[in-house]
């Protein structure tokens, strides 16, 4: 069993390629796949997107249909495909619908997940407070126990508030690429001490049944 995990962005594709052997074991494999940013579901599905974007939903439909005809092309190698994205300020029932539109119109459809990370990727890092303890010692406690999991509440920003010395708003000052680069030292630094059966991130456990119940 193969997966072609598709990520938006760095930060998740670290955590992932940690996490996932955690998940599946052998001697099944995988590839994360990390995109420049989400991006939005092109209103014309067979559109061609603009190759030099590099943002996942833009590029959705265009690689759902490859993978459909390339796992189509290959009986005897079972391969999935899952897509990882934040939920951010969207709805989850019609944003979970779009998605599911996008693989409809593909002939023939890949066997695909789509998992969605509530409200970002830092959930499912916070979804285990110990290994961001473990991780970061001198994490501010007071701060980390006021999360509740899958919360709507600047998940980010909560965790740098926990982690990064200035918080949340010493880390924006610093520019849009400094909190790009801090979210991926976050996933470098806590997923080697994820137990992902301990995680309570309810996101992280739809993600982790899904890929299980594939590899089985």
């Amino acid at each position: 069993m193969h997966f072609e995990i598709l990520v938006e962005d760095q930060s998740g594709k670290r955590a992932l390629d940690l996490l996932v052997p955690k998940i599946i074991g052998k001697p099944r494999t995988f590839r994360v796949i990390s995109y420049r940013g989400i991006g939005h579901l092109p209103t014309n599905l067979r559109r061609g997107s603009d190759p030099g974007k590099r943002l996942l939903l833009d590029h959705l439909p265009r690689l759902l249909r490859g993978y459909g005809k390339a796992f189509q092309s290959h009986r005897n190698y079972r391969a999935a495909v899952i897509v990882v994205c934040d939920l951010d300020d969207r709805c989850l029932k019609l944003f979970r619908q779009d998605l599911c539109g996008v693989l409809a119109a593909c002939n023939p459809p890949p066997e695909t997940r789509f998992c969605i990370a509530i409200e970002e990727g830092e959930a499912w890092l916070l979804g285990d407070l110990q290994a961001v303890e473990a991780a970061y010692p001198a994490a501010d406690r007071s701060v980390l126990r006021r999360y509740r999991n899958d919360d709507i509440c600047g998940t980010w920003e909560l965790l740098a508030d926990a982690v990064y010395r200035g918080g949340a708003a010493g880390l924006e000052r610093s520019g849009r690429h400094a909190v790009g680069r801090e979210k991926s030292e976050w996933a470098k630094h806590i997923a080697p001490h994820m137990d992902v059966d301990r995680n309570a991130s309810p996101s992280f456990q739809y993600f982790r049944e899904r890929v299980r119940a594939l590899a089985q």
